[in-house]
């Protein structure tokens, strides 16, 4: 089976109980000023959208997740990381 190429997203946000300046910055001084009360909060993240060759969806999820991990995309103490493959 020859690869195909996927295209998968890797989200990265802080962890739920450590604080988020930028998503209260973005709360606070937009959203609420903006008159959009309904927001009771905001959390800010990072998006990658990566273009990965794999034989299988499977297989391109393991490479970024191990790519994520050891390169040190993100820190594991602090953030959490989500890897999705979207086609």
């Amino acid at each position: 089976m020859s690869p195909a190429t996927f295209t998968l997203e890797v989200i990265v946000e802080n962890k739920p109980l450590a604080r988020d300046p930028e998503g209260e910055t973005i709360h606070h001084n937009l959203i609420l000023k903006g008159g959009y009360s309904q927001v009771t909060s905001v959390r800010a993240g990072k998006l990658l959208r990566m273009k990965v060759e794999a034989r299988s969806s499977e297989e391109a999820e393991q490479l970024v997740r191990k790519l994520c991990d050891d390169l040190r995309i993100y820190n594991p103490a602090s953030h959490i990381c989500q890897v999705r493959v979207l086609s």
